[in-house]
């Protein structure tokens, strides 16, 4: 992809994506027209293509169906409701994450039960599951965050010993993969999964507005997912619901869009990586700050670029504010723990009960990063990074 950006005193977003429009604008625009010149805006044929052409990107032996929904935290609840999952159950899962993760769980009237996470990877920490388990346990969702996988052999081993469902929640993972695999196609036999994807605008596969799939190899969860997303209405019969199911369709709008930015996730993970890399030498060996880092079985797509400052949120907050001043956006993924949160507080989780995850969100920082960021801007944002570690 091309790199576009200012002068080098220029204010540096924490995120566009109009680049990236403008860059394929004439592709979107001509998807956008084909849509709207058929007319037919739910449930029709641009649908049906991106989620075969979907299925086709995450598992090119063909195992795979994709069952487009209205947003990624449709895609959770509904893969969970769909595996059974529901009142009286629960769902293991990690409190550093998006809480979309967590709402989806709550959602199906299940319980979340939080994980600590590894602090190599910000991922659910496999060594800690066993301890989480109790006799209501049935589903594990495991989140491939900021673009890295989870390491999910550990798991699956888990969740077949224990006879427990998986969902993994691959929203921030587009094209990451483990041991080889695609995330969202991590299924092992005896173990009963689905993948939900996220396709909110700033995610590595992004459409225009809220959107959402769920992959799955089991033909007959697709064929119960593409009910439930329709009112339960039976494939094919209009008005004949035959479960009790929800409206959460993929629109043909949203669709038409994807297939076009399909396309183009590769090159775009390819340039993420890249800009990945060349943070890493950038600002390779300063003192107090610790780099993202890819496990030896993982791909990782760099979804975000989250920097960690080892003196706590006083001087996480201190550098924020310095690259603020110097008109640099940056963010943090996330600040507050989803088990600290006061619409959890009745779940009773105390300060101190999930000691990396709470670690993490007074350490993270995450620096400006999208595709198109030009390589001189990122090289900036690096310089300023080390003139105030005083590097």
């Amino acid at each position: 992809m091309s790199a576009t950006g200012g002068t080098a005193t220029s204010p540096i977003p924490f995120n566009l994506t109009k680049p990236q429009y403008l860059e394929l604008k004439d592709e979107i625009d001509a998807a956008i027209h084909r849509a709207l010149d058929e007319n037919i805006f739910v449930l029709h044929r641009e649908v049906a293509a991106f989620e075969r052409e979907f299925a086709a990107y995450l598992d090119p032996a063909g195992g795979t169906r994709v069952v487009g929904v209205g947003s990624g935290t449709e895609a959770i609840h509904l893969a969970l409701w769909a595996l059974g999952i529901g009142e009286g159950d629960e769902v293991l899962t990690v409190s550093h994450t998006a809480v979309a993760t967590t709402v989806a769980i709550s959602a199906t009237g299940a319980t979340p039960v939080f994980v600590d996470i590894d602090p190599a990877t910000f991922t659910l920490d496999t060594a800690q599951v066993e301890r989480k388990l109790t006799p209501r346990t049935k589903a594990v969702v495991p989140v491939h965050l900021y673009g890295h996988p989870a390491d999910m052999q550990p798991i699956l081993d888990f969740a077949r010993a224990h006879g427990l469902a998986i969902v993994e929640d691959s929203a921030q993972a587009h094209g990451a993969a483990y041991r080889g695999k695609r995330v969202g196609t991590l299924a092992a036999e005896g173990v009963p999964h689905a993948a939900a994807f996220s396709f909110y605008p700033t995610k590595n596969l992004g459409g225009y507005g809220d959107a959402g799939a769920i992959a799955t190899a089991d033909a007959s969860l697709a064929e119960k997912l593409a009910m439930l997303r329709n009112y339960g209405w039976e494939t094919g019969r209009r008005y004949y619901s035959l479960l009790k199911g929800v409206n959460s369709r993929l629109d043909e709008l949203q669709a038409a869009i994807l297939r076009v930015k399909l396309r183009h996730l590769d090159e775009g993970n390819v340039r993420r990586r890249q800009l990945a890399a060349r943070y890493g030498e950038w600002l390779d060996g300063v003192p107090g700050l610790v780099l993202p880092a890819e496990q030896p079985w993982a791909h990782h797509v760099y979804h975000l670029y989250v920097v960690r400052v080892s003196d706590g949120a006083g001087r996480r907050d201190a550098l924020q504010r310095q690259l603020r001043e110097r008109q640099i956006g940056t963010q943090i993924h996330y600040p507050e723990p989803v088990h600290l949160q006061a619409a959890y507080k009745d779940m009773g989780y105390a300060r101190g009960s999930l000691p990396e995850t709470e670690r993490a969100c007074d350490e993270i920082l995450s620096l400006p990063f999208y595709p198109e960021l030009r390589e001189h801007d990122a090289r900036r944002v690096a310089e300023e990074v080390r003139r105030f570690f005083g590097v």
